[in-house]
């Protein structure tokens, strides 16, 4: 993936710090927005994966919609382009102002998921002056068979409306006169590789949709969440996934009404590939079973392995040596902190620059100043550093 100039311009940068390849980025969005485009199909990029504003002003400028779960997210998405009649605002928990930051800018939907949030944002439209768009959000009970901790469509997870609950929201709707239902809502996890979860999603989406319309409620947005996944064993064999097999999974299952719309909110998708962490190593230490390579990058930068033991491909990009194993750890005063066990990598020695590769989502917009240490700089391959510029010799 990395070119031998690029390497070079690495070894002028201060590490730990992210590099995100745009136009891989641009080809990503350029992809799936197409094979979307050819069904009739809406996308709302999901902020919560990256909401680098560089990322995000690519991401807008495509055309694309905005997921979000916070009223952070959803000011960082109108201050990069977003516009906000194409904003969706999900999340069990939105405060009292999350709400009225969303009804003042008018988003599209709120994605509401208990009838307690029901009655609040009601109250608080009706405050102001306005009538809330609202989406409900379901629990489909369909597993995603992906890492607990990214499970979000059992009954046991804490998002949504439950199925036998169904009769009460309506009458809880027909009581709130501020609200205006616009759309039924389903998310069931993150990193889904086995489409036959979306075709079991499909049948399940059916049967609600059916339901609701056989109470005189028709949806006008059917929105199936996200959470296709990417290759993190080989990403350079599957830069971009496969669009066209994802979204024909919809087209051949989902029954919509003429009516209806079918909405996407892709993450993780778009933007994995596109980042990798570059990271230094500090020092190679013999253990009683092994060899540690210890870089400068810790779990604050990337806390995926650590949290739900997730893989991420690993490079040496400054030796072509044998290949050795090597325990790759940080200097981070935790155990876990550690990107990968037995890594085979060419012989490493103090200095070398590892790529830990796919980490465009979920590294960056989850790293924390834990250890008081700074937070990474990021590198674009188009514009330069952002962050930070700190620029010294290796």
């Amino acid at each position: 993936m990395f070119r031998e100039d690029t390497i070079a311009k690495f070894r002028t940068i201060q590490t730990p710090f992210y590099y995100y390849d745009m136009e891989l980025l641009r080809k990503t969005l350029s992809t799936c927005a197409g094979v979307a485009g050819r069904f009739g199909y809406k996308l709302h990029y999901a902020l919560k994966a990256n909401s680098n504003p560089e990322v995000l002003s690519v991401i807008s400028g495509a055309g694309y919609g905005a997921d979000c779960v916070s009223g952070n997210e959803i000011r960082a998405a109108v201050e990069n382009g977003f516009n906000p009649k194409q904003i969706m605002f999900s999340g069990v928990g939105k405060s009292d102002a999350e709400i009225r930051l969303a009804l003042q800018l008018g988003i599209q939907s709120l994605n509401v998921e208990s009838r307690q949030e029901m009655e609040i944002i009601d109250e608080l439209a009706g405050a102001i002056g306005l009538k809330a768009g609202i989406s409900l959000r379901i629990i489909p009970n369909v597993d995603a068979r992906t890492h607990r901790y990214i499970t979000t469509g059992l009954e046991e997870n804490k998002f949504g409306i439950l199925p036998w609950e169904f009769d009460r929201v309506l009458e809880t709707l027909k009581q709130l006169g501020n609200l205006r239902l616009k759309g039924l809502h389903f998310h069931i996890g993150s990193q889904i590789t086995d489409l036959g979860v979306f075709k079991s999603l499909c049948h399940r989406i059916n049967d609600i949709n059916e339901w609701f319309i056989s109470n005189q409620v028709r949806a006008e947005i059917i929105n199936v969440g996200g959470g296709l996944g990417i290759d993190y064993q080989d990403p350079d064999r599957n830069p971009v996934p496969d669009f066209g097999e994802y979204f024909r999974v919809f087209k051949d299952f989902i029954r919509l009404q003429p009516d209806q719309e079918l909405h996407f909110e892709p993450g993780r998708a778009l933007v994995g590939q596109c980042g990798s962490l570059i990271t230094k190593v500090l020092f190679v230490k013999k253990g009683v079973n092994t060899r540690f390579a210890i870089v400068d990058a810790g779990m604050n930068d990337l806390i995926r392995p650590a949290l739900y033991q997730s893989y991420h491909r690993m490079e040496n990009l400054t030796s072509v040596d044998p290949p050795e194993k090597y325990d790759v750890v940080g200097p981070i005063c935790e155990s876990s902190d550690c990107f990968g066990k037995a890594v085979s990598l060419p012989k490493t020695r103090r200095n070398d620059l590892l790529a830990i590769r796919s980490a465009g989502a979920y590294g960056q917009t989850m790293s924390s100043r834990y250890n008081l240490r700074d937070l990474a700089a990021a590198f674009y391959s188009d514009r330069g550093i952002a962050f930070r510029n700190i620029i010294r010799d290796i």
